[in-house]
């Protein structure tokens, strides 16, 4: 869409994406964008996975997260409202803009019939998605669970209610807009997509040789109770949600830590982050490696969760840690090391993922290689 009366021209966008390749013709005219973004990573996930056909229906769940859901097709749809009236407003406007539908979806898809959950706790959404998914797994509600988040909230109404809550950044050089951490940040750029994973229960994963990436060994979530928007200024939150998660994944210090800060660019997120971590992990801190993997992808909101958790799959298989990029000016109030402009090496053991949503809704996930 046009963006010269916007502030902000810059955004992460999904390029030639075709949603034929994972749903027939019929249904992309049935579904929002985001749904279609959530069944496609969903596809891509089971059919890796090889779980469908080796457990019962009522064994197989979804949990996937959404931070806005349907906005463009309420966009849309309120557009045919004004301009031809009522009578030509589709029947399946509320199906398509629900949050809860890319979950619904994904069930109706690989004939999941335990519980089909979604997550709507804002930029936590995926973290929160995949922590529930652990949680029904871990109490025996299900053997294994699509888990994932996705968002497409690059549009008219979107991008300018961020913009006009100074959240985005307004630079127009992509080489300095996402600059989390940096002391020049200013706001995220907005970014969009889905990522899914199948949690599996660990006994029934290995019977059936299925390819394992890690274990999700922790999970804390939170809620600072404070603002709707702004993060608790002494990070309390955020900082018990990581505690949580370390506690469940048996940390001890002498683990080699890497962290996948929610690291947004925003001036308040990043510098609360960076005291929430100083308060979970105490003198350790010094010796953890951070980075913000949304200084490359954007920030995908309901979505970052999901494929930042992916992220610290791959840290923790490859040794290979991603970088936080453009990171050129230190700001004194983000004093960790958040591996600047470059990925590198370590032999990391255990790797967690915060995600911080408006609301005040705190995520960690903790992972471990198996």
């Amino acid at each position: 869409f046009d963006t010269s009366n916007y502030k902000a021209k810059l955004a992460a966008e999904v390029k030639q994406f075709d949603p034929r390749q994972y749903m027939e013709k019929a249904d992309t005219l049935r579904s929002d964008l985001y749904a279609q973004y959530a069944l496609a990573a969903a596809t891509q996930a089971v059919e890796e996975s090889g779980i469908v056909g080796t457990l019962p229906p009522e064994r197989l769940g979804v949990s996937f997260g959404a931070g806005i859901g349907g906005i463009q097709t309420i966009e849309a749809e309120l557009e045919k409202l004004r301009e031809k009236g009522p009578r030509r407003v589709s029947p399946l406007f509320v199906p398509m803009m629900i949050p809860n539908m890319a979950a619904g979806l994904i069930a109706i898809r690989f004939g999941c019939e335990a519980a089909a959950m979604p997550a709507v706790t804002a930029c936590a959404s995926g973290s929160n998605a995949i922590g529930e998914a652990l949680r029904t797994i871990r109490h025996g509600y299900a053997d294994a669970i699509i888990a994932g988040g996705a968002e497409a909230a690059i549009s008219p109404s979107g991008m300018a209610g961020f913009i006009n809550m100074q959240a985005l950044s307004v630079s127009e050089d992509p080489n300095a807009a996402s600059l989390p951490f940096d002391r020049r940040r200013g706001g995220f750029v907005i970014g969009e997509g889905a990522a899914a994973l199948v949690l599996e229960e660990y006994e029934h994963a290995k019977a059936r040789g299925a390819k394992i990436y890690g274990e999700v060994c922790g999970y804390g979530s939170t809620c600072d109770a404070y603002h709707m928007t702004a993060p608790h200024p002494e990070a309390k939150g955020a900082a018990k949600a990581m505690s949580a998660a370390m506690t469940e994944a048996g940390y001890s210090e002498s683990d080699c830590v890497y962290i996948n800060a929610h690291g947004t660019g925003t001036p308040m997120n990043d510098s609360t982050e960076t005291l929430a971590i100083r308060t979970a992990l105490g003198t350790a801190a010094d010796q953890a490696f951070v980075s913000s993997t949304k200084s490359m992808t954007g920030h995908m909101l309901g979505a970052a969760g999901a494929i930042e958790a992916i992220a610290c799959l791959k840290a923790l298989e490859s040794g290979i840690l991603p970088p936080t990029i453009n990171l050129k000016e230190p700001d004194p109030d983000c004093d960790l090391n958040y591996i600047p402009n470059q990925a590198m090496t370590a032999p990391i053991t255990l790797a967690m993922s915060n995600s911080l949503g408006f609301g005040g809704h705190n995520a960690c996930l903790a992972f471990r290689k198996v």
